[in-house]
Parts: structure tokens; C-alpha cells; sequence
């Protein structure tokens, strides 16, 4: 068994152990799966102005909140795209955000992806530690963000919290999760079941018969014993629970060393 469901950030701020992804849904979807999510007991729930459904997401928001929910428990994300890099597109990024999913703050603010070019990177985030200031989001960081894009922010006021990369199993990321684990910044682990690439896998078939579960849920097994946050997503209201069900086994240390050792499956 774990000892927490939570994570706990540089700043203090703790967060779910595991989250709800929104990637690809409708906004049809994305309202009635994080109502169904957060049903089901998920309090993450991961999204982003470029998936174009944040206003599904606010209403599956707003309809849990209705029937009990309460904000405080919640931790939501969302990430600035490309197309509005920058300092003042930043703010009114995050602002439209903030309209779209019917919120007055945010949990988590992300900048998505970086730009190639070390001086926006900056001026974006800038603008993300400006609002972290300002009370309007509890926690920044970055997505996709490799050490060489990660080294400009360094010797600005606050260091990213969070890096939101794709990790799973056959697909570790070594060199940039140590480089977040040494520098204080928590990884959040998106596709973490390998775009369901890496489920017909002979090992993970194998240990999901031992501990009677799946091999989506060994998956996400191996990455919060490594520390991650995984963001797993799906439309299935069956899966959905499923994914949220891996706090009742652990995997063995031999079994953690061979799901290591699995060949690169990107």
C-alpha cells in the first residue's frame, strides 16, 4: 500500500497521487467524464486550451460541484499553447482559460510546450510567476520541457514546480526525470499508459495476472511507485474507475527492476 495519495510540491501545495486527462474529448465528453470522474473519486483533472473543450470541462466542473463537490478538494489544470507565448498573451491565455471552465483560480497553470526560443520561454514565464504572485493559480511549472529548456527558467524568481512529460513504462525518460527529482520539480506523467501501445506487453500481461489487475493498472502502478503523478484519460466510464483503483497493491522490487528494464517503446 502507498502511505499518500498526495504529492507535495516545493511551494507546499499537496496534489492527488493520480489525475484525469482530457485529451481528445469533446466538450460533450469532457463534461460528462469529469462528472463521472470525479464521482468515481479522481480530485485532478488535467486540461489544457489547446484540447478546445475546456468549457465541457468547466461544466462537468460545475455539475460535480452542484452535486456536492467541493473546490477546495479539486485541482485543476490547464497549460498555455504555443500560438499565445508572451507575456500579455499569457495573461489573456489564462484568463480565457479561467472564463471557458467557470473558475476563479486555478491549481496548476502550465506552459505546454516550449517555444524554441529560450527569451519567450521566459516572458511566458514571467507572466505565470506574475499570476502565482497574485494568488490567481496555487502552482506553475512546464510541460514537455527538457533540462536545456529548463536551465533559462533557473535563475528566474521561481523555478518550475511541475514538468508534464509523456512516461511509461518502456519509455522512462531518465534524463529528464532525474534532472527534475534533483531540482525539486515533480513529474506529471502524460500518456502513461503508452497511448495503450504498450498493454499487450508479455511482462505487464504477466504481472497483471499476478496482482490480479490490469496491465493499464500496473502501469500506472510502476509510475506512482516512481514517483510520478500519472494523468491517465479515457471516454470508458468503466476504465475510468479502473484507473483510479491502484492504491490497493504494490509491486515488488524485482518486479519495479524488470518493468525498468523494458526496451524503449516510445
Amino acid at each position: 500500500m502507498v502511505k499518500s495519495e498526495r504529492k507535495t510540491l516545493s511551494n507546499g501545495v499537496t496534489v492527488p497521487a493520480i489525475g484525469f486527462g482530457t485529451y481528445l474529448l469533446d466538450n460533450a465528453q469532457a463534461a460528462s467524464c469529469v462528472l463521472d470522474a470525479i464521482q468515481d473519486g479522481y480530485r485532478l483533472i488535467d486540461g489544457a486550451s489547446f484540447y478546445h473543450n475546456e468549457t465541457g470541462v468547466g461544466q462537468g466542473l460545475c455539475q460535480a460541484m452542484d452535486e456536492g463537490a467541493k473546490r477546495e478538494d479539486l485541482f485543476v489544470t490547464s497549460k498555455v499553447w504555443k500560438d499565445a507565448m508572451g507575456y500579455e498573451q499569457t495573461l489573456e491565455s489564462f484568463e480565457k482559460s479561467l472564463a471557458d471552465l467557470g473558475l476563479e483560480y486555478l491549481d496548476l497553470y502550465l506552459i505546454h510546450w516550449p517555444s524554441g526560443d529560450p527569451e519567450l520561454d521566459r516572458s511566458t514565464w514571467q507572466a505565470l510567476i506574475d499570476l502565482y504572485k497574485a494568488g490567481r493559480v496555487r502552482a506553475i511549472g512546464v510541460s514537455n520541457f527538457m533540462p536545456e529548456n529548463l536551465l533559462p527558467l533557473f535563475d528566474m524568481e521561481i523555478v518550475p514546480m511541475v514538468n508534464q512529460i509523456m512516461v511509461h513504462p518502456g519509455w522512462k525518460q531518465e534524463t529528464v526525470t532525474d534532472f527534475c527529482r534533483q531540482h525539486g520539480i515533480q513529474v506529471m506523467a502524460w500518456s502513461p499508459l503508452g497511448r495503450g501501445r504498450v498493454l499487450n506487453n508479455h511482462l505487464l500481461r504477466q504481472l497483471a495476472q499476478e496482482h490480479g489487475k490490469s496491465p493499464a493498472q500496473i502501469c500506472l502502478r510502476w509510475e506512482i511507485q516512481k514517483g510520478f503523478i500519472p494523468i491517465p484519460k479515457s471516454a470508458n466510464a468503466a476504465r475510468i474507475r479502473e484507473n483510479l483503483d491502484v492504491f490497493d497493491f504494490e509491486l515488488t522490487p524485482d518486479q519495479m527492476q524488470a518493468l525498468d528494464s523494458l526496451p524503449p517503446m516510445e
